[in-house]
């Protein structure tokens, strides 16, 4: 009977040993998967660069000078988006009015036209065209009046102190592609582009004293949209964007309350684009904010690909890099690039099928981008090798956000 038991007891053992060991060997194959990764980091990037590579369960693959805060460059613009998702959401629209100070009489505007600004960021040479027609529809043809500005306006990229580019641009005086664009969107064959028409030196005062009647409405594009389109290009309209999201100081606190209190005071955020030479991120801190977004985007059903460029895909700062035939649409992830600073960056994230999203942050410091890409993409492609890095299956929209917009006539 003793004998019967402790047989038992063996076999339980033994059944016991296939798994334990099996334990053994996993944990073993991710403590030499971590060694050889560190040492690609040190022999690709230097050793006193910083390098931070996480996946999706929390697990350290390579840490190296993980907690020290550098400049991150436009790496700042990743919180920024953050902010703004979190505030606004993905599907909120800049609403940019267009309304008359004085009546419509045989095709001409007796006053001024007031523009009144929410701040779209992407309003464009395109979207001036749009307008123009919708005005045309409402019966203007010709405007005795100045444009006049309510509110700050972001036009072709550059924030905009007077309504003079927008005139111009109302007037129908753009570049050909801009008209080509819009007929192409809307499938017009006349060959001129539509015009108003102001009439210089005549301006006919209302003596009305009501509240300007809105002629146009101008919806942007979704801002998630929006949001795509300036990280593709590393835009820093994101500067003023974050004005929006309250501005650095409250797009720093955000930060901060996202990641585990230690890494905290590894972030500073002079602005929210990544020019303020205060602006200070670690490695570890830039991937807990980009698991951050990545949980931000997933409540709304989104992914890291809608909010951030795809290498080898999407135009932009990534399109030439990492774009050979296993990397291109693998790797998603945000560039960051300041030469006087001597800051480059690339952060970023790969689909893995052993360990899920795996996260990674490399901020160069003291080293110009031109030696740093190089260096950076090469341990990229150490990591899609090593980890077997998936496809995202990520298909580009190539249309641009101004047809994305939605531009409404409310008084014919």
């Amino acid at each position: 009977m003793v004998l019967l038991i402790v047989l038992a007891g063996v076999a339980a053992v033994a059944r016991g040993l296939p798994a334990a060991a099996s334990g053994l060997r996993s944990a073993a194959a991710v403590d030499s998967e971590q060694h050889r990764l560190a040492a690609a980091a040190r022999s690709i990037l230097g050793g006193s660069q910083g390098v931070y590579v996480e996946a999706a369960d929390g697990t350290v693959l390579v840490a190296q000078n993980e907690a020290l805060p550098v400049h991150p460059a436009s790496i700042s613009k990743v919180p920024t988006t953050l902010a703004l998702l979190r505030q606004f959401g993905p599907e909120h629209r800049a609403v940019t009015t267009f309304a008359s100070t004085g009546r419509v009489v045989a095709g001409t505007l007796q006053g001024d036209l007031v523009v009144r600004c929410d701040g779209d960021p992407l309003l464009v040479e395109e979207d001036a065209l749009l307008v123009a027609s919708r005005l045309q529809k409402a019966g203007v043809q010709r405007i005795a009046g100045e444009v006049r500005l309510e509110g700050p306006l972001t036009f072709n990229w550059q924030p905009a102190t007077d309504g003079a580019p927008l005139r111009q641009a109302l007037a129908g005086q753009t570049r050909p592609a801009a008209w080509q664009a819009v007929q192409a969107l809307e499938g017009i064959e006349e060959s001129a582009p539509p015009g108003i028409t102001f009439i210089p030196g005549l301006t006919v005062s209302d003596s009305s004293d009501s509240a300007p009647t809105a002629l146009v409405l101008h919806r942007s594009a979704p801002l998630l949209a929006l949001i795509k389109a300036l990280n593709d290009y590393s835009n820093n309209v994101f500067a003023h964007l974050a004005e929006q999201a309250g501005g650095a100081a409250a797009v720093e606190n955000l930060a901060r309350s996202v990641v585990p209190q230690e890494m905290a005071g590894e972030i500073t955020l002079g602005d929210g684009a990544g020019e303020d030479p205060s602006n200070r991120l670690s490695p570890r801190a830039a991937v807990k904010l980009l698991k951050a977004l990545d949980r931000e985007l997933a409540a709304s059903g989104h992914k890291l690909v809608d909010a951030l460029p795809v290498a080898g895909v999407d135009a932009g700062t990534l399109h030439e890099r990492l774009r050979g035939p296993q990397e291109a649409g693998r790797v998603v992830g945000k560039t960051g690039t300041f030469d006087e600073y001597g800051a480059s960056a690339l952060v970023g994230a790969i689909a893995t099928a052993r360990h899920g999203t795996v996260y990674f942050a490399i901020l160069d410091h003291d080293i110009r981008a031109v030696r740093a890409r190089p260096r950076q993409d090469r341990f990229v492609r150490v990591l899609l090798s090593s980890l077997h890095g998936q496809d995202w299956g990520y298909q580009r929209d190539t249309r641009p956000p101004f047809a994305r917009a939605q531009v409404e006539v409310l008084r014919h």
